[in-house]
Formats: C-alpha cells, sequence, structure tokens
C-alpha cells in the first residue's frame, strides 16, 4: 500500500546527500518534497502540515554527525514523528476477563471477516474466544460467520428468528459464560453510510452488552472519508481503537496517517490478506520502518516463527550444507514460504528492498513451478537427471505449461545444485562469480 510513498520520500531525502549542516534553506526544498509526497497518499492537508511543521523545528539548526549522513538523520527525525503520528504505544487491548468486544463500521469494510481473524489471533494468545452474530440484515452475514468460526475451531451463537439486537447480544453473553468463553466478539451489522438508525442499534448494542472494547472496522482504501467515519463512529461510541483492512490493496495509504490524529483513536490491528491468519497488531514504528523503506525485520521474523516448521528448516539447512538438494527439498521450502504471505509482500519487510517490485505474475510463476514439480513421480523428484525428452513432455502436459518451462526450471535448478557444491567446497570467488551471472536471468524461482 506505501510503495508510491516510499519511492517519493526516498526521492525527497536524496536531495540531502553532501549537505555539512542542516538549514532552512537546503531543508526547504526536501520537506516540500516530503509534503507534496504525503498529500499524493491521500494524508489530511492539516496532518500533512503539522507533521512538516514538527520535523522542521528538530531539523533546522542540528550538527550532521560525522557517522551519519543528513539524509539518515533527517530519516531518523521523520521515522520519529512518523511513529508519534501512528499512535505510539496504544494498541494494547484492555486486559478484562472475560473481554467484550463491539466491532462497527460501514457495510462492505470486513467486520464479519475480521471478527473471525480477531478471534484467531486472542485465541492464539490464550483466549477462548466466542463470535456473536448481530447482524440481522446482510444475507448470509450469520452463516459467513458461522463457517469462520467452525473454520478457526471458535465459539460462535447466534439467534436467527430473533430481530432483536441488543437481546442477542444479552443472550451470547449467557451463551459465552455457560461456554466458559473469556472473549465474546460482536458482529454488528453495517450500512452503506452512515445513519442514525444504525448508530441507534449499535447504541442500545452498546448499553445492553456494556464492552470493554469497542472497534472501528474501516476500509484502508477509503482514504480521507474513513477519517470522517470514525469521527462520525467515535462522537457517538467513544471508540477504544481501529482496524484498518485492505491494506494490501493498491490504496495511498492516507487513512493510515491521517486517522490518529484527526480521530483521537488509536489503529490496534490491521488486515493484510484476505485469509484469516492475514491479520496482524498495529506497531506503528514497525509501520514508519516500511514506509520509510527500512523493512521490517522483526515482523518477517515473526511471521517466519509462526509458519515455518523449525525442525523442518534444520533439516533442510543441513541437507543445503551437504549439497543434498533435490527437487522434493524444494518444493517442501517453497510450500513453507508461501504460508508468510505473497512474495511482494515478504518483499516489503526486507530491508532496502520495499522498493523493489517483483512482476505481476511472480505468485502465478510460483504456483507454476509448483505444478510443475507436483507433476514429476517421487523418482524424477529425487533424481531430476533421469528426466528424458519424454518424460519432460508428460511433466508438462500434466502441469499445463509449456515444455520450455520445464526445462527452464531444470536448468535453473543445476545452477543451484553448483552454487550449493561451491559452498560446500568453500569456493566463495566461484560462487560470487556464478550468482553475478543469474543476476538478470530471472534467477531461480522462488529462491
Amino acid at each position: 500500500m506505501f510503495e508510491s510513498l516510499t519511492d517519493k520520500l526516498g526521492a525527497a531525502l536524496r536531495n540531502l546527500r553532501g549537505v555539512g549542516r542542516l538549514t532552512e534553506e537546503n531543508m526547504a526544498d526536501a520537506l516540500k518534497e516530503v509534503r507534496t509526497a504525503l498529500l499524493a497518499a491521500d494524508v489530511h492537508f492539516k496532518v500533512a502540515r503539522e507533521f512538516i511543521e514538527r520535523v522542521q523545528a528538530q531539523c533546522v539548526g542540528q550538527e550532521v554527525l560525522k557517522s551519519v549522513t543528513p539524509g539518515q538523520q533527517v530519516i531518523k527525525i521523520i521515522h520519529d514523528e512518523l511513529v508519534k503520528l501512528l499512535g505510539e504505544g496504544e494498541n494494547a487491548l484492555s486486559t478484562a476477563r472475560p473481554l467484550k468486544i463491539l466491532m462497527v463500521g460501514l457495510h462492505g469494510s470486513g467486520k464479519t471477516t475480521s471478527s473471525a481473524k480477531l478471534g484467531k489471533l486472542l485465541k492464539k494468545r490464550g483466549y477462548r474466544p466466542l463470535v456473536a452474530a448481530c447482524d440481522i440484515y446482510r444475507p448470509a452475514a450469520i452463516d459467513q460467520l458461522e463457517i469462520l468460526a467452525k473454520q478457526e475451531e471458535l465459539g460462535f451463537y447466534s439467534d436467527r428468528n430473533s430481530r432483536d439486537v441488543p437481546a442477542i447480544g444479552a443472550a451470547a453473553l449467557a451463551a459465552a459464560q455457560a461456554a466458559t468463553a473469556d472473549c465474546i466478539i460482536f458482529d454488528t451489522a453495517g450500512r452503506l453510510q452512515i445513519d442514525a438508525e444504525l448508530i441507534e442499534e449499535v447504541k442500545k448494542l452498546h448499553a445492553r452488552v456494556q464492552p470493554d472494547e469497542v472497534l472501528l472496522v474501516a476500509d484502508g482504501a477509503l482514504g480521507q472519508e474513513a477519517v470522517n467515519v470514525a469521527k462520525a463512529f467515535h462522537d457517538a461510541l467513544s471508540l477504544t481503537g481501529l482496524i484498518l483492512t485492505k491494506m494490501d490493496g493498491d490504496a495511498r495509504g492516507g487513512a493510515a496517517l491521517s486517522i490518529k490524529s484527526i480521530a483521537q483513536v488509536p489503529i490496534k490491528f490491521i488486515g493484510t490478506g484476505e485469509k484469516t491468519g492475514d491479520f496482524d497488531t498495529f506497531y506503528p514504528d514497525r509501520l514508519a520502518s516500511r514506509i520509510l523503506g527500512m523493512g521490517d525485520v522483526v515482523s518477517l521474523v515473526e511471521k517466519a516463527q509462526e509458519t515455518i516448521d523449525q525442525k523442518e528448516a534444520e533439516r533442510m539447512a543441513e541437507k543445503m550444507r551437504k549439497a543434498d538438494f533435490n527437487l522434493e527439498d524444494f518444493l517442501a521450502q517453497m510450500q513453507q514460504v508461501k504460508k508468510m504471505g505473497s512474495m511482494q509482500s515478504i518483499m516489503g519487510m526486507m530491508p532496502g528492498m520495499s522498493g523493489v517490485q517483483l512482476p505481476d505474475d511472480s505468485d502465478k510463476q510460483l504456483a507454476r513451478t509448483e505444478a510443475i514439480i507436483h507433476s514429476m513421480t517421487k523418482q524424477e523428484r529425487r533424481k531430476p537427471e533421469i528426466l528424458n525428452g519424454s518424460r519432460r513432455k508428460r511433466i508438462a502436459d500434466g502441469a499445463g505449461v509449456k515444455i520450455v518451462e520445464v526445462n527452464q526450471l531444470l536448468k535453473q535448478f543445476q545452477q543451484m545444485q553448483k552454487m550449493m557444491r561451491m559452498m560446500k567446497g568453500g569456493g566463495a570467488k566461484k560462487l560470487m562469480r556464478q550468482m553475478e551471472a543469474m543476476k538478470g536471468k530471472g534467477g531461480f524461482p522462488g529462491m
């Protein structure tokens, strides 16, 4: 979501290279570019103006340290101000048990999915969640929540016959107590726009269940409109936090940078995809680092720890060390990496790689590679050298690809095996030359 902002900020700060002291004159052009980048990202004009004023006040007159460049020093100041703007240290949930969470928002913002995602996340933290279906208007809303709850093994309550939402909420509390659930998440109805009926209904439900958290689920693609929605709900219900959804899309990200400052409500969670696992606690410092192109190594490591089997990783590392790595091993490795998310999202967490744009079909290419290996027999995966012309044609037909793609995969795999043998033999210089040769040729798919 923030690729465009990252690129523009990077371009603006490159102009400060070679400057020995930060002054109003040499900062003016750079900060003007930063302001333009923020406005282009749909950040609220008032937020952008105040942000630039704070950065300028800290920058002007500072001596540039010998160990850093002026650009690096300004990036540090901008990073710290971004963290403050996004809501430093304000994303913790209430410690109440049972924890009652009321989910509100407009129609289509992703409340039902987010309710299940939040339930799954809290289950990992040791809670016993129950989700309550309080949306009696949207067709199949109750069915959707029930399916998701069953999929993630969450408690579930609904009353398909009642039209009394506050009564459904009260009954859900009783059901949660009977099931010894210590976290109840109320999924409420949305509308296409904020209206008096919607606000009145959630107010009554709020009064009946007395929630510890009132979380607004807002579409991150709404831009500045998300700020207005948050303010309206906050005035009516005293929100305790926000969940920004669809943060994996191509929206400009202005809502995330504006919403805390204008609506005075902290962002607590972000939805980063359609799967129930694509849901994270919001860390302002990590997002600030990603916006400035510094990557997010902490989140990358956490994601790897959650999805990659430690024993399998150690076994794979040992096979690579011994140069005993075959296509079956590569398939297993690729499937582990896929659990972490799209290749582009993983690249965005790596320092210095956030601006690197992979081809649009990079994930499809991985899927094709996976299909090719799946079309091989176990023996062929373990000994790819036996793959003659007829076998390759059979594999291509089975995977639904051209035979040239099978040949390309095998050729690149041979290059990879050669590199491993070099590592085993300590031929570092030869390895570097080999990697240079592979550069620009697409490398090994999914490497």
